[in-house]
């Protein structure tokens, strides 16, 4: 069997923009993956390296 078929899915090549918008990613963090991988990236890069930033405020300790 021939491994030079078709590149999987995380090795597609992505724009950067389209990737954060799709997942509803912070203009901060497509900022960040802009800076690491310039306008394109592969799916598994963005993938591992993106960063969700929660809204849920975190409890204060008193």
């Amino acid at each position: 069997m021939d491994d030079a078929g078709p590149q999987g899915s995380s090795e597609q090549i992505w724009s950067v923009v389209e990737f954060t918008r799709r997942y509803r990613l912070a203009k901060r963090e497509e900022n960040r993956l802009l800076m690491l991988y310039g306008p394109t990236a592969s799916l598994r890069d963005l993938l591992a390296n993106a960063q969700r930033h929660s809204f849920i405020p975190q409890p204060t300790s008193s």
